[in-house]
């Protein structure tokens, strides 16, 4: 046992000595959250639009105010005519230009329709898409505040976000976050560590030492346990304090349940090991195997849903698929064990194959 604590001792100091690895394992989480909390967020605002106003009077106004008065848009100025509109989008900052018809305010008051143009750069269709629902929801409540009613019955549409009243992006994100990270910093650190000493010759000297080679193998992934659990942390506290994002449920069960995903992302790790002989070669393994299916397939930014058929069958065996769902219903919906178990026992055999397969295809004797 003394040797074994020696060993991770040893472990811990390689780590803690390197700047680099620590500026990955502990700078990382940091500039991810950051990143993702305030540049990377599906939210728009302060999108500049034209005017084309050819009403001029207080509806075209009206409407305008409560436009550029909102946290979605800002004025980027207005056009004289439909001719200023082509080179209006030229100039790369104009996202949308609304136009307003001739007598708008004296067709409403007389209760006639009239049509307001939306007229949106769609080289981003998703950000084209967005900025027309926000205009058509400040005309809704245009209309509502000046009761204007196109019908003389309405159907009136009330709408309630739950879980994420504000739409805030950085909710949707951290879990994410978390789930990259821990396959970041368990599978990936962990693999190049082991090759490392491959590669080095110092994994011959290590096997032939008093400890098993599964005491071996425990002892070197140890430390990355440890500060893949003070990354889960660091995301967690940088969310809850500085985004706000809530952990409504159990603390100890989101945490339980990270654990047990460090645990399989290590025996992933493990098992990219057996099979790389270099630092290179892990790497790129870490990332075509593990780090491009963790973004791309398990829904932490395009929605699974959406995927052809083949890639939603794919992204089944995708471990932080499962998490990401885990760690969201437990953060937002408060889920309990009861609701989450499935996912949970998903997580707890993918873990015990990889275990099972880095256990076979370690080899005691190097080549």
């Amino acid at each position: 046992m003394k040797r074994f604590i020696a060993f991770v001792t040893k472990e811990f100091h390689h780590i803690l000595r390197d700047p680099r690895t620590l500026l990955i394992l502990i700078g990382m989480p940091v500039a991810q959250i950051l990143l993702f909390g305030y540049a990377i967020t599906n939210e728009i605002r302060e999108a500049p639009v034209k005017i084309l106003d050819d009403a001029k009077d207080e509806a075209s106004r009206e409407i305008t105010e409560k436009m550029v008065s909102s946290e979605f848009f800002s004025l980027a100025g207005f056009l004289n005519s439909e001719e200023e509109m082509e080179s209006a989008f030229h100039d790369g900052i104009t996202k949308m230009v609304v136009v307003f018809p001739p007598d708008l305010n004296t067709s409403l008051e007389s209760g006639q329709s009239e049509s307001i143009q939306l007229i949106a750069d769609a080289t981003d269709p998703n950000t084209a898409n967005t900025l027309v629902n926000y205009v058509q929801g400040i005309l809704s409540d245009y209309n509502k505040s000046n009761n204007i009613e196109s019908l003389p019955i309405q159907v009136n549409i009330i709408t309630r976000m739950h879980f994420n009243p504000s739409l805030e992006g950085v909710y949707y994100f951290v879990p994410g976050i978390i789930a990259i990270l821990l396959m970041l910093v368990s599978a990936m650190m962990t693999s190049i560590s082991i090759t490392r000493e491959k590669e080095l010759g110092t994994m011959e000297v290590l096997l032939a030492s008093p400890m098993l080679p599964g005491q071996i193998i425990i002892a070197k992934v140890v430390p990355y346990v440890v500060l893949s659990f003070l990354d889960a942390l660091i995301i967690l506290a940088m969310g809850k304090f500085v985004f706000g994002v809530p952990v409504n449920g159990s603390l100890l069960l989101l945490l339980s349940v990270s654990l047990l995903f460090i645990i399989l992302a290590l025996s992933l790790g493990i098992l990219i090991s057996t099979v790389a002989q270099t630092q290179q070669t892990a790497l790129l393994l870490s990332l075509m195997a593990l780090m491009l299916p963790t973004i791309m397939l398990s829904g932490f930014i395009f929605p699974i849903e959406s995927m052809p058929m083949p890639l939603q069958v794919i992204s089944n065996i995708v471990p932080a698929r499962w998490f990401i769902v885990i760690a969201k219903d437990i953060m937002l919906k408060g889920s309990g064990w009861e609701l989450i178990w499935k996912e949970v026992v998903i997580l707890l055999g993918f873990a015990l194959f990889f275990i099972a397969m880095s256990i076979k295809k370690f080899k005691v004797r190097l080549e």
